[in-house]
Parts: structure tokens; C-alpha cells; sequence
């Protein structure tokens, strides 16, 4: 019996990808071995480096790209091993980028990935601005939002290197999804907010009175608790130390109304609205994610949002929970948008609400989902939550009418804690 043999540079596998057309293979694809050259000459941001971060630096380093960057905040915990296969008992407790970075050089020779432990907001445009795609690992939707807002606000159109492709993954559960963005060329993350639904509301006499349930204790350290004993200093959920504070404060409150299931984890995520994911959902996702970067990269098949097809779809979804079900759409550009749109989003109001029960309602919205906003309009400021002074000064506007502080038909701009997103609201009032 014969033997297969054996090709000592590992690139076999991918020759026989970029060196054959196939039946969707664009005009302008590089086909051949100069292909290999392109993708080693790329720069590739991973942002997260998680259950989903994990599987793109491995696909992305055995796809034949050389230089990856990754950015991740987290440290590696117990929870983690059973999905993020990157890591190992002896990593617990040490930054996630730094570990996963150096386990897929060891293993994939000849591939540089730069690690970055912190925060996307640390770094400025000229950083984002070095790479040639971006791709999402995240497990939060703000992270999200924030990206994609800089990626769109770093498009300048006399300069046709400021365009990144930004791909994002996502899963939950058994379902995931894998998108495009060609920066204001094709719906972007905030046009497609709608299809993320805002984690439910819990009643603030809930919180206050009598817990039900672990998340209300994490709510009630969240929303209440920290405003009582640490007023004055801003929350940063990102900061291991402030999600230290809640949990301790969150477990003794369940511990006083015996109730069980406060972690670490828990608080995590529900303070900072992580998506919880599994490991079979996130391999089939990354890939997705990879598979989108090496078309863009080679033009070896048409992306997801490709330019030449007008009606080309932009969104992957994906179900697992019942059978193995893919299917693609087109996600359309909504001219409204706050971030790549230029219209205001006109919102029908009932004229008896206050300017609180307006807030209420946009935190509600899955198109908005705003938590802590700034409300101005061209000539005066409506509400601002920080700095105490200006909370102290516009708190009384929450109390009244919105026809008090607004004309029928006016423009509002809405802007949340982070100030990477302004809504443009036209208020038009009814008696409904």
C-alpha cells in the first residue's frame, strides 16, 4: 500500500485553494502562489480573543495569513478551558491575548501575531488605521457598537486605504452569525441593532425591595448599590476591580434573601450584557468569520456585501439547535442610522410623556438601547447623567412633559455614556 507524502513547507492545502479558479471566482482574483505572498503581507486584527477569538487565530494562522494583531481585556479563569482550547490550567489568571499568541506560534511556524492587553478604546484611529481587516470576536454589544462606530468614522473617501472591511461574529447558544461591513458602502453594526434584542428590564422596586433571582441582586449592586456608596465615581465595567465590587456586594444581598447562583462570571455578564456561547457554535462561526477574511483578502469567491452585486446578502445565520440550518440575507443600509446614515430618525412621542418615560422607552428600543444618555437640542441641554453638577442641575427636566422642553417636530440629539454614538431623534407628538 502507498503512501501519501509528505510536504515539509505546510502549504499544500492551501495551494489547492488559491491556485484554482472556481465558478464564482472574481476577475480579479491573484490565483497562484503569489496569493500565499499577499495574504503573509496582510495585516489582520482579531479583536477578543475568547471562545470565538480563539478559533480565528487558528484559522487565520493556518489559512496562510502571517501577521495577526489580537486585543483582549480578559484574563484567563477556570470557566474558560472548557471551550477556549488555547488555554490550560497553568494559564488561569494570566491575559488571554498573551497566552493564545504565543500557543499559535509555537504551533503554526513562521506566523507573528502581536498581542494587546486591553481595551479597543485604548487605541486611537491610527492604530486601527495599520490593518488591511478587522475581524469581531466580541461577547458584548457595546465593544461592538464602539468598534464599528470608529471603523465608520475613520472612512475618508479621498483615501481609499481608510476603508476596512470589519467582520463580525456573534453566537448564542446554538445560533451565531457572521457579517460584513463595508464601511458606509453596506449596512453597518448599528443599522443592524434591531436584530439584537436588549436584555430585559428589571422593575426598580424589584431591585429594591425583594429579590427573586441572582440578577437582581447584580442589578440591585449595579444600578442601586453603587450609587450610594461609591456616588461620584464612574463605573467602568471593563475595570476587574469595579466587577469585584459588584459581585461581593451582589453575593451578600443574595446571601440576605437566600438566594444562590451569584458568581464572578455571572456578574460579568450581566453588568455587561456578555452573550453566553459554546464551543461548537464558536468553531463554526470563526470559521465563517475566516472563511469571509480570505475571500476579501483574495477575491477567491465573492464576500459577504460584495460591491459588484448590488443585491448581495451581508448577514450569515446560523442554527444548531435543531438540526444543522444556514441561511444568508441582505441586511439593507438604513439612511437613519446615528452612524453611517445622515437623516434623523423621526419617533412618534405621546405628548402626556416626561422626559423620564422618554428615557425609559429608548433603553427598551432594540434599535437604540441607550443607558446613560446625554439629551441635547440645538439650543439647550435637556439632561446630562455626569458630571454631578450638570446631573444636579438638569435632573428637574426629567419630570416634565416633553412638550415642555421640545416643539412638535423638533431635532434631538441622544448620546450615550461612551460618546461614540449620537442619535438624531425628530420628535413627532401624539395623543396616543
Amino acid at each position: 500500500m502507498g503512501t501519501r507524502p509528505i510536504h515539509n513547507d505546510g502549504k499544500e492545502h492551501l495551494k489547492r485553494i488559491v491556485t484554482r479558479p472556481g465558478p464564482f471566482t472574481s476577475s480579479a482574483a491573484a490565483l497562484g502562489l503569489e496569493t500565499l505572498e499577499t495574504l503573509e503581507r496582510l495585516k489582520v486584527l482579531v479583536i477578543g480573543a475568547g471562545g470565538l477569538g480563539c478559533e480565528l487565530l487558528k484559522n487565520l494562522a493556518l489559512s496562510g495569513f502571517k501577521d495577526i494583531h489580537v486585543i483582549d481585556m480578559d484574563i484567563i479563569d477556570v470557566s474558560n478551558l472548557n471551550r477556549q482550547f488555547l488555554f490550560r490550567h497553568a494559564d488561569v489568571g494570566k491575559p488571554k491575548c498573551d497566552v493564545a499568541a504565543k500557543f499559535v506560534e509555537r504551533r503554526v511556524p513562521g506566523v507573528k501575531i502581536t498581542p494587546y492587553y486591553g481595551k479597543i478604546q485604548d487605541k486611537d484611529e491610527n492604530y486601527y488605521m495599520q490593518f488591511n481587516v478587522i475581524i469581531c470576536g466580541l461577547d458584548s454589544i457595546e465593544a461592538r457598537r464602539w468598534i464599528n462606530a470608529t471603523v465608520v468614522g475613520m472612512v475618508d473617501e479621498n483615501n481609499p486605504d481608510s476603508y476596512k472591511p470589519l467582520i463580525d461574529g456573534g453566537t448564542e447558544g446554538f445560533k451565531g452569525q457572521a457579517k460584513v461591513v463595508l464601511p458606509t458602502m453596506t449596512s453597518c453594526l448599528e443599522c443592524q441593532l434591531d436584530m439584537h434584542a436588549p436584555r430585559v428590564q428589571v422593575p426598580l422596586c424589584t431591585l429594591a425591595t425583594v429579590p427573586r433571582q441572582p440578577e437582581h441582586c447584580i442589578e440591585w449592586a449595579h444600578i442601586i448599590a453603587w450609587e450610594e456608596e461609591r456616588k461620584g465615581d464612574m463605573l467602568d465595567t471593563d475595570d476587574p476591580d469595579h466587577i469585584s465590587w459588584l459581585y461581593r456586594r451582589a453575593l451578600n444581598r443574595a446571601q440576605e434573601f437566600n438566594i444562590s447562583g451569584v458568581t464572578y462570571s455571572l456578574t460579568q455578564g450581566v453588568v455587561k450584557n456578555i452573550i453566553p456561547a459554546i464551543a461548537s457554535t464558536n468553531a463554526i462561526v470563526a470559521a465563517s468569520c475566516c472563511n469571509e477574511a480570505l475571500k476579501i483578502a483574495t477575491a477567491c469567491n465573492p464576500c459577504l456585501g460584495n460591491l459588484e452585486d448590488e443585491e448581495a446578502n451581508t448577514y450569515m445565520m446560523y442554527t444548531g439547535d435543531d438540526g444543522i440550518y444556514t441561511f444568508t440575507f441582505r441586511h439593507e443600509k438604513k439612511d437613519d442610522c446615528p452612524v453611517c446614515g445622515t437623516l434623523a430618525k423621526e419617533l412618534n412621542v405621546n405628548e402626556t410623556n416626561t422626559l423620564a418615560e422618554f428615557l425609559e422607552d429608548l433603553a427598551a428600543r432594540p434599535e437604540t438601547q441607550i443607558k446613560k444618555p446625554t439629551i441635547r437640542t440645538n439650543d439647550k441641554s435637556l439632561y446630562y447623567p455626569s458630571p454631578p453638577s450638570l446631573e444636579e442641575q438638569t435632573r428637574p427636566n426629567l419630570l416634565k412633559r416633553l412638550t415642555d422642553l421640545v416643539e412638535d417636530g423638533e431635532e434631538m440629539a441622544v448620546t450615550d455614556s461612551d460618546g461614540s454614538i449620537t442619535f438624531k431623534f425628530k420628535l413627532v407628538f401624539s395623543s396616543k
